[in-house]
């Protein structure tokens, strides 16, 4: 195909990364879709109150951490995308590693305990360095090549 010889082989890694977030995202959007049944928290309430429901704060734990997620995917994207253009294999790895503790990061959050999230979810931030550190790299290399 014309134009795809620019890019590594090995570049259909990150890409299939970042269809694994994808699939993440859906099942931390169910499992929001299976705490607003569960907690009675009904649409459009983005968020439950405490002084109506005396849940609320399981069932906000769970949406904020699939909003987090959400959050941070665009930068996540990005950085796979770009970083992955000349450092396929490592950004692959780092975006394994994100998405493993992105997981950790939501079920630790869908606890209640807000500090649960970061047990084994505090590692995502460092696969995001890495990321950030392969962008920069490739940019470097745009500028100098």
């Amino acid at each position: 195909m014309a134009g795809l010889e620019i890019l590594p082989k090995e570049y259909g890694y990150v890409v299939l990364v970042l269809v694994l977030y994808c699939f993440l995202n859906f099942w931390m959007m169910f499992q929001v879709g299976k705490a607003r049944k569960k907690y009675k928290v009904f649409y459009p309430t983005l968020y439950a109150l405490e002084s109506e429901n005396k849940e609320a704060k399981l069932f906000n734990c769970t949406q904020r951490g699939h909003q987090n997620s959400l959050e941070m995917m665009p930068m996540f994207f990005m950085l796979m995308i770009l970083g992955g253009m000349k450092h396929p294999i490592i950004c692959a790895s780092l975006g394994l590693l994100y998405i493993v503790s992105r997981f950790f990061y939501f079920k630790g959050y869908a606890t209640g305990i807000p500090e649960n999230r970061l047990t084994i979810g505090k590692y995502g931030f460092l696969a995001m360095i890495g990321l950030k550190i392969c962008t920069i790299s490739f940019a470097i290399h745009l500028l100098t090549a």
